[in-house]
């Protein structure tokens, strides 16, 4: 008899127990939430592309000499002017060939001083016939080689000096010094970038947009710019477009020249550019279902959004979602049209979550 009562009273007290936790999550009050329908646009206003922010100016400076970094006279960040000296580079080469070159104008130009009195000489003495024909005809070669051979030296110097501006690498615009490639010591060789320089002051956005909404774009089409880090908006003006994606993957650059900005905006953050598409539904007669992105909820990779389950719960439902339209974020699927869903809750949402809808 022991045996058969105490199961039955194990039975007794666990079912107990289930029941006062029934009755403790049925006694959980209910988040109070607001919900709303996935909204339609079948005429949006403008489409979108991301794009990164780049200096309008910017070059990667190099030489075309090798030799020793004798001196690095910026650093990363620091400001510069058109024609401020950046890097130099031993040219102890081109001093001796320099010298070697004065040399041979010192000469070229003895020779030629020489020749020239000479030519005039037997150009007087031709005229009261005191000299014969073939005498001048010599006497003005010798002329002509000794001019060519003092040109030729003072090229040559031009040559050994134009090397000079190689060795000393200087600014070609007015901007920042954004990264250096070598230090004092290295060995420099021809085509190697030494440091890189952007003209900070004007700013370009640079995008590549869809072969199905680079026909709706335009040189001087004004666009809405938005910076992501800081949420900043921006204006600006499509400066370029291109009519080839053979080199880009089947996307289309575009270049936006931006208006003035401030400090804050840098070259190298990423952006989300709006061009104004007018007559968007006219090409595309398909729904866009678009809801707030701030009703998304993001777990890694993966976006959803809580929907709304029998009995007034939260259910969490996965999308694949689009382009975005402003504050708003296209559906692809995972949420129909009308379906409702919760934009905003007063406390903390769970899958299963009690809820009710204000």
């Amino acid at each position: 008899m022991k045996k058969i009562f105490i199961p039955l009273l194990a039975v007794i007290l666990l079912a107990s127990c289930n029941s006062e936790k029934k009755q403790e999550i049925a006694k959980e009050p209910a988040i109070a939430v607001k919900v709303s329908g996935v909204s339609e646009n079948n005429n949006s206003p403008f489409v979108t592309a991301s794009g990164k922010i780049e200096a309008k100016n910017s070059a990667n400076l190099s030489t075309r000499m090798m030799g020793y970094v004798t001196k690095l006279h910026v650093q990363v960040g620091q400001k510069v002017n058109v024609g401020q000296l950046l890097v130099s580079i031993n040219n102890t080469d081109l001093q001796a060939k320099k010298a070697q070159v004065d040399a041979s104008i010192l000469q070229a130009t003895a020779g030629f001083n020489t020749a020239k009195k000479d030519y005039d000489r037997f150009v007087n003495l031709f005229k009261v016939q005191s000299a014969s024909q073939k005498e001048l005809d010599d006497m003005t070669a010798r002329y002509e080689m000794a001019k060519a051979g003092l040109e030729g030296a003072k090229q040559m110097r031009n040559e050994v000096m134009a090397q000079f501006s190689y060795s000393n690498i200087t600014a070609p615009f007015a901007g920042v010094v954004t990264n250096t490639f070598i230090k004092q010591g290295d060995m420099a060789n021809p085509g190697m970038p030494l440091v890189s320089v952007e003209g900070a002051s004007k700013l370009q956005v640079m995008a590549m947009v869809s072969e199905n909404d680079i026909a709706a774009i335009n040189k001087g089409m004004p666009v809405s710019v938005l910076v992501k880090s800081s949420n900043e908006k921006l204006n600006g003006k499509v400066s370029e477009v291109s009519i080839s994606a053979t080199n880009t993957g089947g996307q289309y650059l575009v270049k936006v020249d931006l208006d003035k900005t401030d400090v804050t905006v840098l070259s190298g953050m990423f952006v989300n550019i709006q061009f104004p598409i007018a007559n968007k539904a006219n090409t595309s007669k398909s729904e866009v279902l678009l809801v707030p992105e701030s009703a998304l909820v993001k777990q890694g990779q993966l976006t959803g959004i809580y929907t709304i389950g029998t009995g007034n719960v939260a259910i969490l439902r996965w999308l694949r979602v689009g382009k975005s339209f402003g504050d708003q974020v296209e559906v692809l699927s995972g949420l129909s049209y009308n379906e409702q869903y919760i934009v905003s809750a007063d406390g903390k949402l769970y899958n299963g979550a009690t809820i009710s809808v204000q």
